[in-house]
């Protein structure tokens, strides 16, 4: 597979006003960074610093991601997170699917300043799951589950099988992210399509349930499928999500270099749920 100029990694430098801020963002699972590049250039275009890594086994072969772990993926991010840290004052976190339970996990794992996520997987809702350590060696693919997406002509660079494997892979990091939820303090902001064909509610029930000392603002995406940063909804996630960023720098006491209350898009409908306990 050869990967085509928007499914290479992005870094940007910061080039902003006020304290620096860093945002690593991170695709989902046999997808591409081709699918959130246009989030990763809007926050570059805000002058945030930002990196978006590929993860290992992506942007190669279907039967290359059959060999990796999930802990090789977590190190790319983990590596994004801490070359932003060396140089900014404040590093956010965001992913979409697989790349927010990557970002869920640095959350808990790092002294991130928020997590920003659009229709996180915490959760195969799939009989099959349960067997899929076994499963694996005596099915090497399945058919694909990208381009989940409302918006015609879109592509977000994904395989076109899955590996069994590296399933297997992924139920082991949703597992283990949601096993470290109740570290998470750092704000969360969550985009959840009210149509997804790739991730259940139970995903975003069991975030809800285990996220116990962090605060939890979602909005629902009306006009969204999985993909939702390609898809029509993507503008509101972009500027929702430079305001979450900017809102949250101000309840620091620090100057975010633009005004925090400044109207950003809005088309789908949002709830905010505090979480404590």
């Amino acid at each position: 597979m050869t990967s085509a100029p928007d499914s290479l990694p992005f870094s940007s430098p910061f080039t902003g006003e006020g304290p620096s801020i860093g945002v690593v963002v991170s695709h989902g699972f046999t997808g591409s960074p081709r699918s959130v590049r246009p989030w990763a250039e809007s926050f570059a275009q805000e002058g945030f610093a930002v990196r978006l890594p590929l993860l290992p086994g992506h942007g190669t072969t279907w039967q290359d991601m059959a060999t990796r772990h999930w802990q090789e993926w977590h190190a790319a991010v983990d590596q994004a997170f801490r070359e932003l840290d060396a140089e900014c004052d404040f590093v956010f976190v965001a992913g979409l699917s697989m790349g927010a339970t990557l970002a869920l996990r640095l959350a808990a794992t790092r002294p991130v300043a928020g997590a920003i996520i659009v229709n996180p997987g915490l959760l195969i809702d799939d009989p099959r799951s349960r067997i899929v350590g076994a499963l694996k060696y005596v099915l090497k693919s399945t058919p694909a589950i990208g381009n989940d997406i409302l918006k015609p002509g879109q592509d977000e660079g994904a395989y076109l099988r899955t590996p069994v494997a590296a399933a297997h892979e992924l139920a082991r990091l949703y597992r283990d992210t949601a096993r470290l939820l109740p570290r998470i303090t750092a704000p969360v902001r969550v985009f959840r399509s009210s149509v997804d064909h790739v991730i259940s509610d139970a995903s975003m029930a069991l975030l809800i349930r285990r996220l116990t000392g962090a605060e939890l603002e979602v909005t629902s995406l009306a006009n969204s499928y999985h993909v939702a940063t390609l898809d029509h909804d993507a503008p509101e996630i972009f500027a929702e999500s430079v305001r979450f960023i900017r809102r949250t720098i101000a309840g620091t006491g620090h100057d975010p270099g633009n005004d925090p209350g400044a109207p950003a898009v809005s088309t789908g409908e949002k709830t905010s749920q505090g979480q404590s306990q």
